[in-house]
């Protein structure tokens, strides 16, 4: 009997999450059906996309972008359309920013499920994002690796106690202060376990990229800030684990590879075998090492844990002022030490609205970065 094959549409497939997860698809082609494409400026790789996978919609940046029987979309516009289309059985959202958030409410008003690899969606809008998901019985099946693992570790929320997420400690693990405040472009860039893009590295080095880790899992699992505990384990082959009140530790290992993760979620709740089945080995990883973060020399982590507590609309300054920060170090008019010294600094002087809509979201999100800028000036 011929399995139906899943439909789904993919936002941001020219970006690292897209790219992987569309070698994903063809490992396992016979399993889904792609709907539409969506990339950025480089249309180049996005043309080469839907000539190899022949999806029926492509949106991009570029409003002359045209491909021969796909029907083309643009901008923001155009993601939302691909998110209103009832067509899909879900939709990978793996754009970066932003641009992310009113997709994904758009997919869940239309009842589709998501595998989300935006970041910025609970870290803006988590309270809002999971209320309306709830309401439509949408399913948010979670890509990062960390919050992957949770998601197959937990078989009943309410048994459990703790999450413990786990991290890498980036490029500055055994590095002093002086030596990763000061740092290159190319040093912060140079992350010993995951190839990612720049500004997720970037908050990587900074141990950023795991704060805001924290706060999605504390969205996506309805779990206290207490309760989410952040362990550096260099080897990156626990990606996360859980504890349950009885005591019980139930963790989910495998190789530093997004591959299984963007699987799991888009095939989620059945397992096939994909690009890294069968691949990891005990013996060959031979240890485990795990240790306490240090919240001095990241001080980010703790600003993160800080704004998640508060709530509202601290996440939404928080998040704004470091990525504009993040992007003037890439730009060399900052040390990677000021990311913070800023993010702090802008945090400080917000007046947090408790419970902020999806506009007034916005609103806060370009005044921060207004703000933003004018200090970095």
């Amino acid at each position: 009997m011929e399995t139906k094959k899943r439909k789904i549409s993919i936002i941001g497939s020219t970006g690292s999450i897209g790219t992987q997860a569309l070698e994903v698809i063809e490992k396992i082609s016979d399993k889904f059906e792609i709907i539409a494409l969506a990339g950025g400026k480089n249309t180049e790789l996005l043309r080469k996309q839907c000539e190899k996978f022949n999806p029926k919609y492509v949106c991009s940046n570029d409003v002359n972008f045209k491909i021969d029987g796909v029907k083309s979309l643009y901008g923001e516009e155009g993601l939302e359309e691909i998110c209103s289309n009832k067509e899909n059985d879900i939709i990978l959202v793996a754009v970066s920013g932003k641009i992310g958030l009113k997709p994904t409410l758009k997919a869940i008003e239309n009842g589709i499920d998501i595998a989300l690899a935006n970041k910025e969606t609970l870290v803006m809008a988590g309270d809002i994002v999971i209320r309306k998901a709830k309401e439509r019985c949408v399913n948010i099946i979670p890509v990062d690796s960390e919050h992957c693992a949770i998601h197959q570790c937990i078989k009943d929320i309410n048994q459990v106690d703790k999450l413990i997420i786990t991290a890498s400690g980036g490029p500055f693990l055994t590095k002093s202060a002086d030596e990763m405040n000061f740092a290159t472009v190319t040093q912060a860039l140079s992350h010993p376990r995951w190839n990612m893009g720049k500004k997720i590295t970037i908050d990587s080095a900074t141990l950023m990229n795991k704060g805001l880790e924290v706060i999605e899992a504390h969205h996506l699992f309805g779990i206290n800030y207490d309760d989410i505990e952040v362990v550096i384990h260099p080897q990156s082959i626990v990606h996360s684990a859980i504890e349950y009140k009885d005591g019980s530790v139930i963790a989910q290992l495998g190789l530093p590879s997004m591959h299984i993760p963007i699987q799991y979620a888009i095939t989620y709740p059945e397992r096939f075998e994909g690009i890294k089945s069968k691949s990891f080995s005990f013996s060959e990883a031979a240890r485990l090492d795990f240790e306490k973060p240090d919240f001095e020399k990241f001080p980010t982590l703790k600003l993160a844990y800080n704004m998640g507590r508060l709530g509202g609309s601290a996440t939404v300054c928080m998040n704004a002022a470091n990525e504009e920060a993040v992007f003037a170090f890439l730009d060399g008019k900052i040390s990677l030490g000021d990311i913070y010294k800023i993010t702090e600094k802008i945090t400080q002087n917000h007046n947090v609205i408790k419970n902020p809509s999806i506009d007034e979201i916005f609103e806060i999100d370009c005044e921060v970065r207004a703000k933003t800028k004018e200090l970095i000036k």
